[in-house]
């Protein structure tokens, strides 16, 4: 029986956009999911007492939508070996996100990517992002 590789052929400049909105409700959600109750996620006078003005989005909650653009542009979840980031800036409820890939290096069995995730206004919300995904 002869088996197909169903992986996508990767390239060095292959590039994907993926938009994000992010509704009232994600932080709500994603606390219930993680357990990340603080009060500057979920409330919103809370948030601007301490001066961010509103609740924030939950920095890994902005990482995992990052995820899901990789693993939905390689078409598996599994082949996402490796993510980093730098969290720059608060992502706010109602934001639209803008992720964007591009391949970097391809080596025998990887490839490199680096990834914006800006904000509506064009802002980085995540900064150094880089991802390695199996070939």
């Amino acid at each position: 029986m002869k088996t197909m590789d169903v992986h996508k052929t990767i390239s060095i400049g292959d590039c994907f956009t993926v938009k994000q909105e992010v509704d009232k409700y994600r932080a709500i959600y994603y606390a219930g999911a993680s357990g990340d109750f603080n009060p500057i996620h979920i409330d919103a006078d809370f948030g601007k007492m301490v001066g961010l003005g509103g609740a924030i989005l939950q920095g890994l909650c902005t990482l995992g939508f990052t995820a899901d653009a990789v693993t939905t542009w390689v078409s598996d979840p599994g082949r996402l070996k490796k993510l980093k980031c730098r969290f720059a800036s608060p992502v706010r409820m109602g934001d639209t996100l803008t992720i964007e890939g591009r391949v970097t290096e391809v080596q025998e069995d990887r490839a490199t990517l680096a990834v914006t995730v800006k904000n509506q206004d064009g802002f980085e919300v995540l900064t150094k992002v880089q991802a390695e995904v199996e070939k």
